[in-house]
């Protein structure tokens, strides 16, 4: 065995590195698999991606805002998979076509929660002290808002000043920084202690050498479960706020604004109210399957 971890046997090399990292995600993707429900998710998701994607071969239309008066809320049929609304819009277009914002909301905002919470989350966990006092005081105080109020809040006070998409984003994002960042300490604290950290700073690594190469790679698992959970989440706050007027304006097509128009009139079409929860609950449903198939396949007891 060389100092590169590298072995021979009969002529044979073997780079254990390379190959316990292989094991490591062989075993990880096989009791993935494994799980039904995780695969129902992972398809959930892919078929939303394909429709949200081939919006206009899929559905046959290429506006989801054009109207057609003479034909307003017409019932399921093969020519209007979803029925048509009170301005004879096509609803299944309009449900593809919302897919594309209403994932796209979900996912940068969860992204910008995960960033900024894992950043301080590693920050408060590996220098604790008065900083982590600080921050933490911070992300309890956030906690102890419920989540819808605040991002009404969040919404209320940045009014005008931004688009409605930036607007859903950053207050859903706000929102859920301290999940992450609690995430993130918790388990920071726990990896920081092990021997390795110990052994690569007695060998002169530095605080950002340590966090970048030995903690961070022993932390994303949780996050990144969390991460995928959180979508769905976020999928229900990000409807829940267009529901109120909040969100995303007409004649945008977004589920949750679908969801407040056909409020008026979902006596006489209720498949307009219908379709748009229907979407909404089966991405959120996808989303966490996904998510406890990863928390599973991520965790080496699991076998």
């Amino acid at each position: 065995m060389d100092n590169t971890g590298t072995i021979g046997f009969e002529g044979q090399s073997f780079d254990l590195e390379r190959d316990a990292y292989t094991s490591v995600w062989g075993n990880t993707w096989r009791r993935f698999r494994r799980s039904p429900s995780a695969l129902i998710g992972l398809t959930t998701i892919f078929l939303l991606a394909v429709g949200a994607t081939l919006a206009p071969q899929i559905s046959g239309h290429t506006d989801p805002l054009a109207q057609n008066l003479t034909q307003p809320t017409l019932a399921p049929s093969w020519h209007h998979l979803a029925g048509t609304d009170k301005l004879g819009r096509d609803i299944f277009t309009r449900l593809l076509f919302g897919a594309r914002l209403s994932v796209e909301i979900g996912l940068i905002s969860v992204g910008v929660a995960l960033l900024v919470g894992t950043v301080i989350g590693v920050i408060s966990g590996f220098w604790g002290r008065s900083l982590d006092v600080t921050l933490m005081g911070f992300m309890d105080v956030m906690l102890a808002f419920p989540t819808i109020i605040l991002a009404i809040a969040i919404s209320a006070i940045l009014d005008q000043r931004v688009s409605d998409v930036v607007k859903l984003i950053l207050a859903i994002g706000i929102v859920a920084i301290p999940i992450y960042a609690r995430i993130a300490r918790s388990s920071v604290l726990a990896v920081k202690e092990q021997e390795f950290v110990e052994a690569a700073r007695a060998m002169g690594n530095n605080s950002f050498g340590l966090i970048v190469k030995h903690v961070m790679p022993n932390i994303l698992a949780p996050l990144v479960v969390q991460a995928t959970l959180g979508i769905g989440t976020a999928e229900l706050d990000s409807a829940g706020l267009s529901y109120l007027g909040l969100g995303i304006q007409p004649p945008t097509p977004e589920w949750g604004s679908m969801l407040d128009d056909a409020r008026d009139y979902w006596l006489n079409a209720p498949w307009a109210l219908l379709f748009p929860g229907l979407a909404i609950s089966l991405t959120v449903l996808g989303f966490n399957l996904l998510g406890d198939g990863l928390r599973d396949a991520l965790d080496p007891r699991a076998e």
